[in-house]
Parts: structure tokens; sequence; C-alpha cells
């Protein structure tokens, strides 16, 4: 099921609704451990993403999740162990990554989420699913959405 949810390379633009949607599917059907980092402008609907992953990973309290912007991290549990949800927006330099234990994180986790990734000059983990989220040119009410491998 990955598989077909991944179509790595694939573009899809699809509307908020079935981003959520896709997210749903795409969390249940995730193999551990795993990274999923999370590319996109202000807005793009990262966060949105990351709460239908969480939801299909079995995350029990999905409004829970919400922008770790500020607090960088945050956990949520599931049946099968937690959910790490890391926001880089806020680090200034790679020793903010240092003093969070970030090398111990991404060996630990079963499940990373990672929004803003590049704000790190680090390499990621094998397993790990890269998805950009976009704007089309037809306008804000759907996402265009790039999945690939690393």
């Amino acid at each position: 099921m990955i598989d077909a949810l991944l179509n790595a390379g694939a573009s899809h633009n699809l509307s908020l609704e079935e981003l959520e949607g896709w997210g749903i599917a795409f969390g249940a059907s995730l193999p551990r451990p795993i990274v999923v980092t999370l590319k996109g402008d202000l807005g793009a609907g990262k966060t949105t993403l990351a709460r239908a992953i969480c939801e299909g990973l079995g995350v029990v309290d999905v409004f829970a999740v919400t922008s770790p912007t500020f607090a960088i991290l945050q956990e949520y549990p599931t049946p099968n162990g937690p959910v790490v949800h890391a926001d880089l927006y806020r680090l200034r330099n790679e020793a903010e990554l240092d003093a969070l234990g970030w090398d111990e994180i991404v060996d630990r986790a079963q499940v990373l989420i990672v929004e803003w990734p590049e704000r790190t000059a680090r390499r990621w983990p094998v397993a790990t699913i890269a998805i950009a989220l976009s704007y089309p040119d037809v306008g804000l009410a759907s996402r265009v959405l790039e999945v690939s491998r690393t």
C-alpha cells in the first residue's frame, strides 16, 4: 500500500480534504522506523499533513497535533509507540540541534516527522520519505504534493 501512495517522484494536485485523506492512508501504511520530512512555504499545509499522518498512525488525540514551532519537539503516544514531531523553523544553527540531542532522537524514534528539514545540513537516515508541499498556479484551494524517497 505504501508504494501506491508514494509513487516516488510523482506530483499530486490535491484539495485540502484530499490531502488529509492521503495523509491518513499514508500514516496507516508507514513502515517503522521511518523519518518523514515535510518541506514547503509557510501555510502550505505541513502541519495539516502532519496531523493527518498522525491520525493514520493511531494518535488518539489528533487535535493535540499542532505546529511545534515554539516547542521545537512534540511527542504523541500511539498504540505502537510514540511519534516525534519536530519543527526546525526557529533553529539558528547546528549547535541548537545538538542541544536537543538530535542524533539520539533520530536514532530512537520509530516515526519522526520533521517540518522545515532544510534548516539542517545533516544527512537523513536511509529510511526517509521526503514530502514537498506547494501551491499550484491556479489558486490556493489545493496543494501540490511531491513525494520521494531519499
